[in-house]
């Protein structure tokens, strides 16, 4: 399948779209992205995600150069385009091209679309083991375009038989590099880290769903609660709500998937569903 993307304002092949090589993307790793998910031709969260990509572009003082109806009409554009009815759409905004390879210049702005790689279901059909490292992300409230630490773990996740990484700073627990984190306590009390993270779309979701009909606490979340959590999952746009049965080789609750996880995703799937009233079209 032929796809197209944006350049700035052009709409081209995407085999062909190119950014220069003195962009400071590529320079020195500047620049910030947003990602959503489209659900039977339906953008999914489409206001949310263009809200934190401003958010993010303003925190790395980089002008968007497009209103957000300007944006919208690119994507209803390149959706018509490309026609792939499940699918990411990433938003790309760099700090453009400069003179000194230092220096922030006029941001460049890409969009591209991609098909979904895995089905988003109402039941969690695969569980995740994670590896806790201590480690701080550079203004961790930005989606910014730097995964230098994920992906430097790569080979050290496959030697200690784990899939993700869990970051902690000060025996303190923040997030994983793409995605929230959860547990729920000895108490049976939802718990999510809240601050030094960023703060998801589908993590903002969760707590809305979950107000007035679980426990739940956004706080300081220690390392030593892992020991005692009877269940943890994380959330993102991808991943949907993927359930931890281990953590650092040990046992997560009983080691099967929990039932906060389970009816969480299924509450998340409705709301998600192309038909339902969070998604929006263009």
């Amino acid at each position: 399948m032929a796809l197209f993307a944006f350049v700035n304002d052009v709409l081209i092949a995407a085999d062909e779209a190119s950014l220069g090589i003195s962009d400071l993307s590529i320079q020195r790793g500047y620049g910030v992205f947003d990602f959503f998910k489209t659900l039977g031709g339906v953008p999914v969260y489409p206001d949310e995600h263009l809200d934190r990509f401003f958010f993010s572009a303003s925190r790395m003082r980089l002008a968007v150069g497009k209103s957000r109806d300007e944006l919208k009409e690119m994507i209803g554009v390149l959706m018509k385009r490309n026609e792939i009815a499940d699918s990411g759409i990433r938003l790309t905004l760099t700090g453009g091209y400069s003179e000194d390879g230092y220096s922030l210049a006029r941001a460049n702005l890409v969009i591209s679309q991609h098909p979904l790689t895995a089905p988003i279901t109402a039941e969690p059909n695969r569980s995740i083991r994670l590896m806790t490292y201590p480690h701080m992300r550079q203004l961790p409230e930005v989606k910014t375009i730097d995964y230098l630490m994920a992906i430097w773990l790569q080979p050290q996740l496959r030697e200690k038989d784990a899939d993700d990484v869990l970051y902690h700073s000060n025996g303190v627990i923040t997030e994983c590099p793409r995605s929230n984190f959860f547990l729920v306590t000895d108490r049976g009390v939802l718990v999510t880290p809240g601050s030094g993270v960023l703060k998801g779309i589908t993590r903002m979701k969760v707590l809305e769903l979950v107000k007035g009909k679980l426990a739940n606490e956004e706080r300081e979340v220690r390392i030593g609660e892992l020991h005692g959590a009877k269940e943890a999952f994380i959330t993102s746009t991808t991943k949907h709500v993927l359930p931890v049965t281990a953590i650092d080789g040990l046992r997560v609750g009983d080691g099967n998937i929990g039932p906060v996880a389970r009816w969480v995703s299924g509450e998340l799937y409705k709301l998600a569903a192309p038909e339902g009233a969070a998604s929006g079209r263009f």
